[in-house]
């Protein structure tokens, strides 16, 4: 599979992942929602850091760090031409 490819398909899995909330529902209770889960910024920060180091330590954690990450590798990238 292309490198390129497998980057989406994590970073649109890590997306899904975080989007869908947990429901609590009891009849006595209105619907309660439970969402402690990863942001857009920890899942784009762990594809690309994935995409560039194959490591799962690192990929955690530029995942901690979220949009820091994203905004570190946006100014130390090469710039393709």
């Amino acid at each position: 599979m292309k490198p390129h490819l497998k980057s989406a398909l994590l970073t649109f899995g890590l997306l899904i992942a975080s989007i869908n909330p947990l429901f609590a529902h009891d009849t006595e209770v209105s619907n309660t929602l439970i969402g402690n889960g990863i942001g857009i910024g920890s899942a784009l920060a762990i594809a690309i850091c994935w995409t560039r180091t194959n490591s799962v330590l690192t990929s955690i954690l530029a995942g901690f760090f979220g949009w820091f990450y994203v905004i570190y590798y946006l100014i130390i990238r090469e710039k393709e031409e």
